[in-house]
């Protein structure tokens, strides 16, 4: 079982039982789709089961769903230091972001800035406001993320006194390279912008305290680092952001634009909450976020997670025909290079045959991406970095072929 305090040895041993999906190769895609704890996969089940054989139509039911829901939100808040009332359930990042950036007040001829590294998830609902608002959509290149300077000059520029908001990532899902989000936020509320985070590659894999980040929303997934199951994510909103504004019938208004007829039910994040979620997942969100704190222990997976990663990029780095691009004094947990003289889908197809890794290419880099979990091994990271070593020594046509297991009874015929 896994406690808090086990020697990190018998901890990691314990953490890797708990999540089965790792035995079926080296997961390295937690960016994508975290394993799911055994745990959550049971609690999950159990509410399945009592769905099939008992229905889902009792009030009581109900009732007992909405305290899942609420132990979803105190889950979440735990894992990024907010308060229970700050916290919207919704079905994904995009749909955070969604709602965040249609919050805002925005008018024809105002600005949106937003970077050129960003997931469609952010992209999508910043150029569909600006089309319907009749809005500019201003990018701040932020290349890969590993030069604040250059990135806050980038922002600096873009950031006008016409612009309403900001959106961009804590974690470039590209090169994984980490924003200045402070700084930016500070940038962007002195000339009156609200500020939205994509926190897709941040949260449950570096520390994230959004009190301290400054901005007005925060958008998570619950799939990803959090381990929890596809169709989760949650909204962080500020409540003084929440406080200034109010949304009525989809729209938004001021309080003073407000009639007695506009009272809303909430007064806090949930007015951002979405409908239909799927009970089971709700519930398998939390039990993954309480496991992750109560069980393995957030600062235990955070500074496991930082150095297995770290040590994967300096192994990458020091690869005669790699180029490291995730920034390593700006790096999270994603580790995102190239091998030169190979097409990179070529390349982590050769990977994944002879060393059973699961990862994803970043097309718009021609480069493959690695997510190093905190309960990625040493060894793990040792096989692929031998194999990438393989590869770099050779061109597609010279890479000595792959092994492969012989038949019986498929002989010649």
């Amino acid at each position: 079982m896994v406690a808090p305090f086990l020697p990190d040895d018998e901890k990691l041993i314990a953490v890797r039982e708990a999540l089965p999906a790792l035995g079926a190769g080296i997961y390295l895609n937690t960016g994508g789709v975290g394993p799911l704890p055994a745990e959550t996969a049971a609690a999950m089940a159990e509410l399945v089961e009592y769905e099939l054989r008992t229905g889902r139509s009792h009030a009581d039911y109900w009732e007992g769903f909405l305290e899942r829901m609420g132990e979803a939100r105190g889950a979440v808040a735990a894992v990024i230091g907010a308060d229970v009332g700050q916290i919207a359930l919704v079905h994904s990042t995009s749909q955070a972001m969604n709602a965040a950036v249609w919050s805002v007040d925005i008018r024809p001829g105002d600005r949106l800035v937003t970077t050129q590294a960003e997931h469609p998830g952010a992209l999508g609902p910043v150029h569909t406001a600006a089309a319907r608002f009749g809005a500019e959509v201003a990018i701040a290149d932020v290349g890969l993320g590993g030069d604040d300077e250059a990135t806050l000059a980038a922002f600096d520029a873009a950031i006008t006194d016409r612009t309403r908001l900001v959106a961009l990532s804590h974690v470039l899902f590209t090169s994984g390279g980490r924003l200045p989000i402070t700084e930016i936020a500070e940038l962007a509320h002195r000339r009156g912008a609200r500020v939205i985070v994509d926190g897709a590659q941040a949260v449950g894999a570096i520390p994230v305290s959004v009190a301290e980040l400054g901005v007005d929303f925060y958008a998570l997934p619950g799939q990803k680092w959090l381990l929890g199951p596809e169709g989760t994510g949650a909204l962080w909103c500020d409540p003084a952001t929440v406080a200034a504004s109010h949304l009525s019938n989809g729209n938004w208004f001021t309080h003073e634009q407000l009639t007695p007829t506009d009272a809303l039910p909430w007064t806090d994040a949930r007015r951002f909450d979405d409908t239909g979620h799927y009970r089971p997942g709700v519930t398998g969100l939390a039990r993954s976020c309480g496991w992750l704190s109560m069980y393995v222990g957030l600062p235990w997976i955070h500074d496991r997670g930082r150095t297995v990663a770290r040590l994967a990029a300096d192994r990458l780095a020091a690869i005669s025909g790699v180029e490291l691009l995730t920034p390593r004094d700006r790096m999270a947990t994603l580790v995102t290079f190239r091998i030169g003289g190979w097409r990179q889908d070529e390349a982590l197809e050769e990977i994944a045959g002879r060393t059973f890794a699961i990862a994803r290419t970043i097309p718009d880099l021609d480069a493959i991406r690695l997510s190093v979990g905190f309960f990625t091994t040493a060894d793990e990271i040792e096989r692929v970095a031998g194999t990438v070593e393989l590869l770099a020594a050779h061109t597609p046509d010279s890479l000595p072929k792959r092994q492969r297991l012989a038949i019986l009874g498929q002989g010649d015929r």
